[in-house]
């Protein structure tokens, strides 16, 4: 079942270079004890970023609670449809758009890794789509063809590295620039991927702009709890400016909820709630 609130993203300048997706592990659930561990091991447990296997794929799981009303972002390669908010298909794990350029990326990826896949064809649609909401030349069977691409690995990789490329590496990159812990990192991936790094005034550069006007990060010397607060708050001002985004509850009822518990670590277990709905990974 998927969530009438589940967002889109409006696509924009690409942050970093081209990296090869990582291979996500199932994650670990326990936390090591500082005075039982050897300095050494303290120390590199707290160098853990977002891009950590298994912080990577709980950050995938919480997106995929906003996303689609579930933990299991791996059944999502196929999902596709047209929600209704003027940026035609919606599809894959990251809620990639026919109309905001990101689809045509991808697709353009898949086609260089794998010449002549099932997608290949919708090209020139969906260059001459980008842009608006507009099916044109990818009906009727697009749909099919996607879900029918979903089921090869190549496909699944290329979603992979395209979800990395433009929003993931990105958000870790300027998180660790700014000093900021997983939850800092995972707090700039979900802002990217709802609002895209473009020059619009709701983009993930100009909600940390906003942020900036407010609250200093800890590579500038600041605090970072009160830095991601004032991110938080520039990040919610930003949703409501587009009636599709207004309701701020994966900001309030879950990334809210890990800051105020000082779980700057993203250490499991977690408890949230989106839309309504409440999720646990123990």
């Amino acid at each position: 079942m998927f969530t009438p609130h589940r967002k889109t993203m409006a696509i924009g300048a690409v942050l970093g270079a081209a990296l090869l997706a990582a291979p996500v592990a199932a994650h670990a659930t326990a936390t090591q004890e500082p005075s039982a561990a050897p300095a050494t091991a303290v120390a590199s447990a707290a160098a853990v970023g977002l891009d950590d296997p298994a912080k990577k794929d709980i950050a995938m799981q919480i997106v995929s609670s906003a996303e689609n009303s579930s933990l299991d972002w791996k059944a999502q390669y196929k999902y596709i449809e047209d929600i209704g908010d003027e940026r035609g298909y919606t599809a894959g794990i990251i809620g990639f758009c026919s109309g905001t350029g990101d689809m045509l990326d991808l697709v353009e990826y898949y086609t260089e890794i794998k010449p002549g896949n099932i997608l290949a064809k919708y090209l020139p649609a969906l260059r001459k789509v980008d842009g608006t909401d507009s099916h044109a030349g990818l009906d009727p069977n697009f749909t099919k063809d996607w879900a029918k691409a979903a089921q090869g690995s190549e496909f699944r990789k290329a979603q992979d590295h395209e979800r990395d490329r433009v929003y993931f590496n990105p958000a870790v990159k300027q998180g660790k620039s700014d000093g900021v812990g997983v939850l800092g990192q995972f707090i700039y991936y979900d802002a990217i991927v709802m609002h895209g790094d473009g020059g619009d005034s709701t983009s993930f550069r100009n909600i940390r702009k906003r942020a900036l006007s407010k609250a200093k990060p800890p590579s500038q010397g600041g605090n970072q709890t009160t830095w991601l607060n004032a991110f938080l708050d520039a990040r919610v001002w930003a949703m409501k400016q587009e009636e599709a985004h207004s309701d701020t509850s994966r900001v309030d009822t879950a990334q809210r909820v890990f800051l105020k518990k000082g779980n700057l670590n993203l250490n499991t277990p977690l408890d949230w709630k989106v839309y309504g709905d409440s999720f646990h990974i123990g």
